[in-house]
């Protein structure tokens, strides 16, 4: 049987963000802010990449094409070549974070699993009480940030 997941709205897409963001008790455990994997989300979201192709990207995985960045990668699930561009915000957001944790241009943006992602999301959506919710429901629309 398909697990199926359903489609963000803006507000719950914030929601979720803003207790990330925050952190939050649940069942006698103190979950503290965590504002790498709330970026994740927010990338997955804006750019519509599964959670095992954002944590591969790297700065120097966005070209300049012109006055205009794209996105070339090869996705890690079917293996397919996607060649994009990224909308100034969600660059220079990007950018953003890279400086203020220090990144290197050729080092990956996120140092954690695919599983962290996952699990962490899971806990928020039952503090929530939030059902339905994966991280595929992230690249089912696209907004800014």
């Amino acid at each position: 049987m398909n697990k199926r997941t359903k489609a963000l709205d803006e507000e719950t897409y914030k929601w979720i963000l803003s207790v990330m963001r925050e952190g939050f008790t649940y069942h006698g455990v103190d979950y503290r802010a965590n504002e790498r994997i709330a970026t994740v989300l927010i990338l997955e979201y804006n750019l519509g990449l599964r959670v095992g192709d954002i944590l591969n990207l790297t700065v120097d995985s966005f070209v300049k094409d012109c006055s205009r960045y794209c996105l070339d990668i090869y996705e890690q699930k079917t293996g397919k070549y996607r060649n994009f561009n990224v909308p100034d915000e969600v660059y220079q957001f990007i950018r953003d974070y890279t400086y203020e944790h220090n990144i290197s241009p050729k080092s990956k943006l996120f140092l954690i699993t695919e599983r962290a992602v996952l699990k962490h999301l899971k806990v928020v959506c039952e503090f929530l009480k939030l059902t339905g919710i994966g991280s595929h429901s992230f690249r089912k629309v696209l907004i800014n940030s």
